[in-house]
C-alpha cells in the first residue's frame, strides 16, 4: 500500500486535514505551512508536530512532498494551484476552486501540461448521510429524478469578523453557497438555465461588503429537472436541529431522500419501504474533531481517502478541475441572473450565457 506525503499550507482551515493526514495510514504529513507564526506554532502545540514553515516555497521545493493541500484565502488559490502544479505536485484545494472564471482557461491548461491531479475538496458530498444518498441514487433507487433541491442556511456573521473577508473578492455566494450549488450539479450537472434572485443585508453593507448574502435560485437540466438552491448567511438561524445547515433534497418517480448536514440524519422513502430515518450520530466524534462544529475533519478524511484510491488507480479525483469550472460557470451565471433581476440565463456546452 503506497503512503503518500502532504504538504499543507493555510493552517485556519487546514486544521482539519492535518488532523485527517495524521489519522490515516494512506498519507504522512510531511510538512505545513502558514504566513503567521504564531498559528504554526499553535498547530505544533495541538498536533504534537513541528515541521512547520512560513515559506510557502520551501513546501514547493521539497521532492519528498507529493502533494500539497491548499487552504488558503480564496482569492489565492489560483497563483497557489499553479505553483504547485509547476513544482511537480498533485494537488488538494478547498471549495471554491476559484473566485470566478477569471483565471480559469491559465488554471486548466496548467493542469494539462503538468500532468497532475487537482482535487477540490468539495467536503459536503462526503459527509455520512450524502454518501449514503448518493449510494441510493447510484442504485437507482429514485427512479427518474424530478427535483434536487439543496440548501446552505447559516448563522454566519461571526465570519465576518476574519479580516480576509472584508477584501476584495470575498463572497458568501463563492464561500459558503457552492456547497449547496455544488451538491445540485452533481445530481444535474448539465444545467441550461438559471433564474434568481439575491439580496445584501445591512449587516453586510454595515462591514463595507456589497456581496448577496441571501439568495434564492431555479435552475433547469438539459432534461428539464428542476433544482432549487439556497442560501442566507446573515440572519438568525432557527438551529440545526429544526433547519440543517445543508440539506440535499432528492425527489424521484420511485423514491425522496433528504440527507441532513450536521445532525447526522439521512430520511428516505423508497417503494416498497415505507419512511425511515437513519441516524449517524454515533459518528460525531469522527466527523466534529473539534470544538462546536465549526470544523468537520471527517469529511476531509473521507475525500483524502477517496484521492488516495485515485490516486492509486490513476482514476480521475471528482471533482476534479474541469467540473469545478462546470461549477463555476453556473456561480457566473447565477451572478448574472441575480445582477439582472431574475432574467433567465442559459447556459450553453461553451461555458457561454445567453439571455
Amino acid at each position: 500500500m503506497i503512503t503518500y506525503k502532504l504538504g499543507v499550507v493555510g493552517l485556519g482551515e487546514g486544521r482539519s486535514i492535518m488532523s485527517a493526514a495524521l489519522s490515516s495510514n494512506r498519507w504522512e504529513l510531511a510538512k505545513v505551512c502558514d504566513l503567521n507564526p504564531s498559528l504554526c506554532e499553535q498547530r505544533a502545540e495541538e498536533f504534537g508536530f513541528g515541521n512547520w514553515t512560513t515559506d510557502y516555497g520551501v513546501l514547493l521545493s521539497d521532492p519528498a512532498i507529493d502533494v500539497i493541500a491548499i487552504y488558503t484565502p480564496d482569492q489565492l488559490h489560483l497563483t497557489h494551484i499553479t505553483q504547485a502544479l509547476e513544482a511537480g505536485k498533485h494537488v488538494i484545494c478547498t471549495k471554491p476552486l476559484l473566485t470566478s472564471l477569471e483565471g480559469s482557461n491559465e488554471l486548466l491548461e496548467a493542469v494539462r501540461k503538468s500532468g497532475k491531479r487537482v482535487f477540490v475538496g468539495q467536503s459536503s458530498r462526503f459527509f455520512e448521510p450524502m454518501i449514503r444518498q448518493r449510494a441510493d441514487f447510484e442504485k437507482g433507487r429514485h427512479g427518474d429524478i424530478q427535483t434536487v433541491e439543496a440548501h446552505y442556511i447559516s448563522d454566519s456573521r461571526w465570519f465576518l469578523d476574519k479580516p480576509w473577508s472584508r477584501q476584495r473578492g470575498f463572497s458568501w455566494m463563492y464561500n459558503f453557497m457552492i456547497h449547496a450549488v455544488d451538491l445540485v450539479r452533481w445530481y444535474l450537472p448539465n444545467v441550461t438555465e438559471v433564474t434568481g434572485y439575491g439580496i445584501v443585508s445591512e449587516t453586510s453593507r454595515g462591514y463595507a461588503l456589497d456581496t448577496w448574502d441571501t439568495m434564492r435560485l431555479l435552475v433547469r437540466d438539459d432534461q428539464g429537472r428542476i433544482g432549487q438552491i439556497s442560501g442566507s448567511y446573515t440572519l438568525p438561524s432557527l438551529g440545526t436541529e429544526v433547519e440543517p445547515g445543508i440539506e440535499c433534497v432528492i425527489r424521484g418517480t420511485k423514491g425522496t431522500s433528504r440527507a441532513e448536514y450536521s445532525n447526522l440524519r439521512y430520511h428516505t422513502h423508497f417503494a416498497g419501504e415505507g419512511r425511515k430515518t437513519q441516524s449517524f450520530e454515533e459518528m460525531h466524534d469522527y466527523y466534529f474533531r473539534f470544538e462546536g462544529k465549526s470544523h468537520h475533519a471527517g469529511e476531509y478524511q473521507n475525500y483524502i481517502e477517496y484521492f488516495a484510491e485515485c490516486l492509486d488507480s490513476g482514476a480521475v479525483p471528482l471533482p476534479d478541475a474541469d467540473e469545478a469550472v462546470r461549477t463555476l460557470a453556473l456561480m457566473a451565471a447565477i451572478e448574472r441572473t441575480m445582477k439582472e433581476g431574475g432574467k433567465t440565463v442559459r447556459i450553453d456546452n461553451g461555458l457561454n450565457f445567453v439571455m
